[in-house]
């Protein structure tokens, strides 16, 4: 079975006090405007012999979990750079994991990739040396969360929507605004449901953006301060509603199949998952649009197997290890190629890999600085470390 974000409560609060004990230098430095010097790969060599790789769970598999679910044994045969992998439980868990210095690659969600880059975590990616990189989907490539002023510093390696789910045999009429799920006289009260990290403030701005204008939001992650004390005063509104914040999409599956969450964040994955077990459920973007998610494969500035990084990144992102990593995982893959050898031939469909309208107003999660990442240059905006101490008081209130 798929694995996706794994958080328990005891996973976000330690998340929480480390991002707090260890992140105030990258989120300083991701507010500046000057990159830190960092070389590019010119070429390649031989493969050192390992990769060592920091990654979501389920973007790695062996064979171990299921005997069909392999891309990594094929790899290792192929170029001889055994992978040994750490599963990371949360993005602050990954960028900790990577000023150690000792991973070479990482599968960072956007709302870790410029921490990465600004804190000079993370290498520019010459994607001359990943061939894989011609049939990537063009409006995942050179975006916000993974390049700086158009240089590459990853591979796209899949997307999805973050979209609101609904029992369709108990919500009545069928939402079709994320306002269901912030109306503070809503019938099912206690029954809501929300994704529990800090990232979910962008959730609360994009509501905002698209129903209060006068707050002049124009991007979710890149919030003043007036606009941020909105969003967040949103989610304190929101608050008793909620029965749980859910970062185990397994749990989240089960509340849905018990009746105990009728509305809510969700993604695809658990819709399809809730689905085969005959919960009636259905999962919509809204009128407003949604958050989202598209991960980034990045190499270390310190890489010990640059090598053998740069053959991972390419292996994982061709057709086959694309496809295959998609079906496993629950999400739309990253190269058009992928689509033509999904076992499930429906598969790219139902996940809209290559719809781009359909994605048009999906805002992929990104990490907020202070240099706002709407363009503005007359204000701050509020940094990702304040997000994180928002969100920590709003769950703990």
């Amino acid at each position: 079975m798929r694995k996706k974000r794994l958080f328990s409560q005891i996973a976000v609060a330690s998340a929480i006090a480390l991002v707090l004990a260890s992140c105030s230098s990258s989120d300083k430095k991701a507010s500046e405007t000057t990159l830190p010097k960092v070389e590019m790969m010119k070429s390649l060599g031989a493969g050192e012999g390992q990769v060592n790789i920091v990654a979501w769970a389920g973007y790695v598999e062996n064979g171990s979990n299921d005997p069909k679910v392999d891309w990594v044994t094929g790899f290792e045969k192929e170029t001889g750079c055994k992978v040994n992998v750490k599963v990371g439980s949360t993005s602050d868990e990954m960028v900790a994991l990577m000023k150690t210095g000792e991973y070479d690659v990482v599968s960072a969600s956007g709302d870790a990739s410029l921490r990465l880059i600004y804190g000079g975590d993370v290498a520019p990616v010459n994607t001359a040396l990943v061939p894989n990189y011609a049939d990537i989907f063009a409006d995942l490539k050179n975006q916000q969360w993974n390049s700086v002023d158009g240089v590459a510093y990853g591979i796209p390696h899949g997307r999805g929507a973050n979209l609101l789910a609904y029992r369709t045999d108990i919500v009545n009429p069928a939402p079709t605004s994320w306002g269901a799920v912030f109306d503070a006289n809503s019938p099912y009260k206690g029954r809501i449901t929300a994704y529990d990290s800090p990232i979910y403030i962008a959730d609360a701005a994009l509501y905002l953006m698209k129903t209060q204008p006068d707050l002049g939001i124009k991007y979710p992650y890149a919030l003043d301060q007036k606009q941020f004390d909105a969003a967040v005063a949103l989610l304190k509104v929101q608050k008793p509603l909620i029965g749980e914040y859910w970062g185990d999409y397994l749990k989240h599956v089960a509340s849905l199949k018990s009746g105990g969450t009728v509305l809510g964040t969700t993604w695809q994955v658990n819709i399809n998952l809730a689905q085969s077990e005959g919960v009636k459920v259905e999962g919509i973007k809204p009128v407003e649009g949604s958050t989202g998610w598209s991960d980034t494969w990045m190499i270390s500035s310190k890489a010990k197997n640059p090598n053998c990084a740069y053959k991972w990144m390419n292996s994982i992102v061709s057709p086959e290890s694309n496809a295959a990593v998609a079906e496993w995982f629950g999400e739309a893959p990253s190269n058009a190629k992928a689509c033509d050898l999904t076992s499930d031939k429906n598969f790219c469909t139902t996940y809209h890999a290559a719809e781009a309208t359909y994605w048009n107003d999906v805002y992929y999660w990104n990490t907020a600085t202070e240099a706002c990442l709407d363009g503005r240059k007359d204000v701050k905006c509020v940094p990702y470390s304040e997000w994180v101490k928002a969100w920590s008081s709003l769950r703990n209130a």
